[in-house]
């Protein structure tokens, strides 16, 4: 059966005008304002005509620690990141926020949405580091909204009783492997495929779209 496109099947739409990007960041420590950001990656998201939600683009630093920073040595080696590797092709934080956010922009001018919205698993640790970094190079215009966030740990707590990221992918389906894990360009990417399971099971449930009648939300899920 064909269905044709329904106005609420945008990602403005869904997420009420705000344009959800998937981040992970690793650091050498706990304190966001003192702490060095070691690596970041983000992952933009796309929905199809029929309101699946969907993988779209990656970007992926690692980070040089910023002057003064603290290096909280079982940090470092708890994520296995040499700071000072030179192999590591590292940037500056400005030299990464700026492409990130550049990026971020063009994705939410596509999707016409009106902010960028943080996605993360425990996303308040990532937020503040986004922040702080963001306030410690003077960057302005910052197109993530200030304080809300999307927190897959939270959403994977209501929906498959597990806050632990590996364990909640292993739930959802979701490949993980843990000898993987603490790289934020593998994190971001399991994070982005479990927040799409999030968003598109509660769909399949008949969460979404809101006004849809029973039997056209039946109809589809049959089409997928």
């Amino acid at each position: 059966m064909s269905i044709k496109k329904d106005a609420q099947n945008t990602i403005n739409k869904r997420f009420r005008g705000f344009y959800p990007v998937v981040i992970d960041i690793e650091s050498a420590g706990f304190h966001a304002k003192t702490d060095a950001l070691l690596e970041i990656a983000i992952v933009t998201l796309k929905m199809n005509t029929l309101g699946w939600l969907q993988i779209d683009d990656t970007l992926h630093f690692h980070v040089i620690p910023f002057r003064g920073s603290i290096i909280q040595a079982e940090s470092v080696a708890f994520n296995k990141i040499d700071p000072f590797n030179p192999l590591r092709g590292a940037v500056s934080e400005k030299k990464a926020l700026k492409k990130i956010f550049k990026f971020v922009k063009k994705k939410i001018n596509i999707n016409q949405c009106k902010k960028g919205i943080l996605v993360a698993h425990n996303a308040n640790f990532d937020h503040n580091f986004l922040m702080a970094a963001t306030r410690r190079t003077g960057i302005i215009n910052n197109p993530f909204h200030s304080f809300t966030t999307f927190d897959t740990a939270a959403l994977s707590g209501l929906v498959f009783g597990q806050t632990v990221l590996a364990k909640a992918c292993k739930i959802a389906g979701i490949p993980f492997d843990t000898s993987q894990a603490h790289s934020a360009l593998y994190d971001t990417k399991q994070t982005a495929h479990l927040f799409c399971e999030l968003v598109n099971r509660w769909k399949r449930l008949g969460g979404w779209p809101t006004h849809l009648s029973h039997r056209k939300k039946r109809d589809e899920i049959k089409s997928i």
